[in-house]
This record gives structure tokens, C-alpha cells and sequence, in this order.
């Protein structure tokens, strides 16, 4: 027969067990999944962040790229991870929100069940840019000229699917422009072509569209934010081109996640460490340079946030009619 004692004795070496696990995270190096090529956004924050961890939890932080599928390779590998911790996801929109939207059944892992957020790093509003020559110069004239020129103008992107081409589509349902999208396979060649007059604008990063707006060769009129980039400074939020446009916005964004499942104490120690780290001006510096706006939240802040742009994305991809790439 089971005593007080007995239940007390087997509770309080439940606890001590239950301490020693914790206390033993991380007992080997933790891995930092990019889903995408050294150097660029993705890759900078993974490192970035890696060295906190690694300095605060005492193991090696090791970065691998694994890219492919759009960081869908990356995420999957994460995904399927055993839930402890010791792999982690640097991640885009693209993998978490929109990509189960495109793919259904031919996705390999879930998102939203396999996959456990830590924090949100940063939001990337899209730059609209024209040529030089368009007579365009901010929202309003943006759209009176979409609406002047229906079925005319162009707009590329980077992919078909990516939040580039969302921006285009969402301005298109809400403000009643037709205006075509044009794929492109890459950021570079799709704002390139609008400085040689090969489509009309571009939804694009203001880390891609940069040098050729210091250059003169295309014009921001508008950004996919509510509010306007600290970059930007004179260019207004692309809800601002019509009464039709109230409460447009549409973000890129990068965010930490690991293996769903993970234990929520190491969850959350993850979340301190990184929203710590975040608070570093540095950090903030390079996140500007990338055209990334620097956010921070919690878990669960960020969950609800992953769900309500997981629902927008899909919601566009419905109304637009977008179909994978072949």
C-alpha cells in the first residue's frame, strides 16, 4: 500500500529528476539551422544570435546552412528533430506561413505543430520601386496611375509565392488594381528590370533595392508597413494611396523557432538569451542595414503572431489564385 511517505519520497525525486534534466540543457553543441546562403539575412542573425547562446548556455553554437526548397529543407530537418532544444531554426516567412498555403500535401512537416517558436527578430517591410521616368512619387500616385492604366502595368518579385508578390496581390484586392505580377528568380533581376523599364514596379527589400535607389536608377514611392522605415524616412505606407488601402500591410519577417514539443522551461530560457541579445544596439544597426525593422516577444506573442500572418497569407493566396511553381 502506497503511504504519504512513499508519495512524498517518489515527488520529490520526480522534482529532482525533472531539475537535473534542466539543468543539464544543453549537454552537447546546439545547431542553427539558415535555411539560406551564408551572408545574407537569415544567415547574419543565426550567427549573430549563436554567440549569446553559446556564451550564456557554455556549448558551441555551430551554423549550418541547408538550403533548398525555399528553406522548406532547413525547416523540415528542424521539424523532425528529438524535442530538447539542440537544434534550432532561423527562419523567413516564406517556410513557417505561406508554404503550406502553396504545397498542402506535399509538405513534409507542419509548422504550426512541429515547430515551436521562440521569438520573433524582425519585421521586412517591401519597398515599392519605379523607374525614375514613371510619374510616380508616392502612394496616392501610385494607385491614380494603376487605376489610369488598368491591365498595362507590371509588378515583379522574386518568386512566385514569396511575400513580395503577397504585397503586389493584397494591393491589387483592396485597392481594385490589376496590375500583373512578373516572377523573377531572384530579388536583383526584378528590381534591375524596373530600372530598365522592363515592368513598371517592383515589390521588393530595401536590402536588394538599395544601391539603385542611392544611385537614382529607381524611386521608392511606397513601403508594405504601417508605419514608414527609419531608412525611408520620406516614403509613405502604401496604405496610404486609398480609402480602399485602410489597414494594408504585408511584412516579410524572421523568427526563431525550435523543435515543436521542446520543453517550455528551455523554450523560454531560449527566448531570454535572444530577446537579451537583442536589446544590443549592434543589433539593431545590422538588422537596419538588411532593411529589417528589430522586434522582440515572447513565445506565446509570438505563436499568436505566426497564426494571424499564417491566416493573411492564406487568405491571399485564395482571393489571387496562386499556384506553385512548376
Amino acid at each position: 500500500m502506497l503511504t504519504r511517505r512513499d508519495f512524498v519520497a517518489g515527488a520529490s525525486l520526480a522534482a529532482l529528476a525533472g531539475s537535473a534534466g534542466a539543468q543539464t540543457y544543453p549537454d552537447r553543441p546546439i545547431r542553427m539551422i539558415a535555411g539560406f546562403p551564408a551572408g545574407g539575412g537569415i544567415d547574419l542573425m543565426a550567427r549573430f544570435l549563436g554567440e549569446p547562446i553559446k556564451e550564456t548556455l557554455g556549448q558551441p553554437v555551430i551554423v549550418e546552412n541547408r538550403t533548398g526548397a525555399a528553406g522548406m529543407i532547413a525547416a523540415n530537418a528542424v521539424a523532425k528533430a528529438p524535442p530538447d532544444g539542440h537544434m534550432m531554426l532561423m527562419a523567413t516567412s516564406g517556410e513557417i506561413a505561406i508554404s503550406h498555403h502553396l504545397y498542402k500535401e506535399k509538405m513534409t512537416y507542419d509548422p504550426m505543430r512541429e515547430l515551436a517558436p521562440i521569438t520573433l527578430v524582425g519585421i521586412v517591410p517591401c519597398v515599392v520601386v519605379v523607374a525614375p521616368t514613371t510619374p510616380v512619387h508616392n502612394p496616392q500616385e501610385l494607385v491614380a496611375y494603376a487605376k489610369a492604366n488598368p491591365k498595362k502595368l507590371s509588378f515583379s518579385s522574386s518568386g512566385v509565392g514569396n511575400p513580395q508578390q503577397l504585397a503586389g496581390e493584397l494591393m491589387n484586392i483592396m485597392a481594385g488594381l490589376d496590375v500583373l505580377h512578373v516572377p523573377y528568380r531572384g530579388a536583383a533581376p526584378a528590381v534591375t528590370d524596373v530600372a530598365t523599364g522592363a515592368v513598371t514596379m517592383s515589390f521588393t527589400s530595401l536590402a536588394a533595392a538599395r544601391g539603385l535607389i542611392d544611385a537614382g536608377k529607381v524611386r521608392a514611392v511606397a513601403v508594405t508597413s504601417r508605419e514608414r522605415m527609419t531608412q525611408l524616412p520620406n516614403v509613405a505606407p502604401l496604405e496610404d494611396g486609398s480609402p480602399g488601402l485602410k489597414g494594408y500591410e504585408l511584412l516579410n519577417w524572421f523568427g526563431l523557432f525550435t523543435t515543436g514539443n521542446t520543453p517550455a522551461a528551455t523554450v523560454a530560457r531560449l527566448n531570454e538569451i535572444s530577446n537579451k541579445a537583442l536589446h544590443d544596439p549592434k543589433a539593431a544597426g545590422m538588422l537596419a542595414a538588411q532593411g529589417i525593422i528589430l522586434r522582440r516577444t515572447t513565445p506565446a506573442e509570438f505563436g499568436s503572431f505566426v497564426r494571424s500572418e499564417s491566416e493573411k497569407f492564406g487568405k491571399v493566396i485564395e482571393r489571387a489564385q496562386i499556384k506553385p511553381d512548376s
